[in-house]
């Protein structure tokens, strides 16, 4: 069963929707440069298409003729990504047995990680018992955002949520029997992963593009970084985070 935690005392590197910096996100060739950069795991995003059928998009809206279907992205990582863990972001309920049948028919459950910000696909996935999942805690689950007349007001919310989130996690975690946290990096504290930690479940932070970013959620003790672009993980990037 895949580990989430810390590498040799570094976190776990994460490729978001493969490497969206350097290609287009969620494709074939977004996966491919992920893996030429050495990262973990590739995550990606998976809802239902038009047709019913599992495609690997972020949403409806976004999918094009050339989207992936799930079977032709976990066929990639059977056929070329052999090292690299798979992490899937299901972005609704009522799927969860569909992903996970999928995972299984591809042999791939061993290597896998699912997660989600719905509590009821979590809880589901949960019951389930294989691959483990997290439960991803959101900055925008208040609607927060840093653009517009908004900002001031939202930036407070931010921190009223930054202090809550090492409340919230123990009973998401009893509520959805989730095996890891998945938190967007604003909220990220030193606090938040000990509370994670001390619950016995790794913390997963996203998605982390900058360096100061990157210094600041390893020095908090998360378990792995998502990144959109995971050359801020070259070894000029992160040789001052032990210091």
């Amino acid at each position: 069963m895949i580990s989430l935690a810390r590498n040799d005392d570094r976190p776990l590197r994460i490729g978001h929707r493969g490497a969206a910096t350097l290609a287009p996100e969620n494709t074939l060739p977004s996966f491919r440069v992920a893996l030429e950069t050495g990262v973990d795991l590739i995550e990606f995003d998976v809802i239902s298409g038009s047709d019913g059928a599992l495609v690997v998009a972020h949403s409806r809206p976004e999918m094009q003729d050339d989207t992936p279907t799930l079977d032709d992205v976990l066929r990639f990582f059977v056929d070329e990504a052999t090292e690299p863990g798979v992490h899937v972001d299901l972005k609704e309920s009522g799927r969860e047995k569909d992903v996970v049948d999928a995972l299984r028919r591809f042999s791939l459950l061993e290597r896998s990680f699912v997660s989600s910000a719905s509590l009821r696909a979590v809880r589901r996935l949960s019951k389930l018992n294989e691959p483990p999942v997290g439960i991803t805690i959101p900055r925008g689950v208040l609607g927060i955002s840093d653009a517009g007349r908004t900002a001031p007001i939202a930036r407070g919310a931010l921190r009223v949520l930054r202090l809550l989130t090492p409340y919230l996690i123990r009973p998401l975690l009893a509520y959805t029997r989730a095996a890891a946290v998945v938190i967007h990096h604003t909220l990220v504290t030193p606090k938040s992963v000990r509370a994670a930690h001390a619950l016995g479940v790794p913390v997963v932070t996203w998605t982390v593009d900058d360096r100061d970013d990157l210094a600041r959620v390893v020095e908090a003790g998360v378990d792995a970084v998502v990144t959109n672009d995971p050359r801020i993980f070259a070894p000029e990037s992160v040789s001052t985070l032990s210091a």
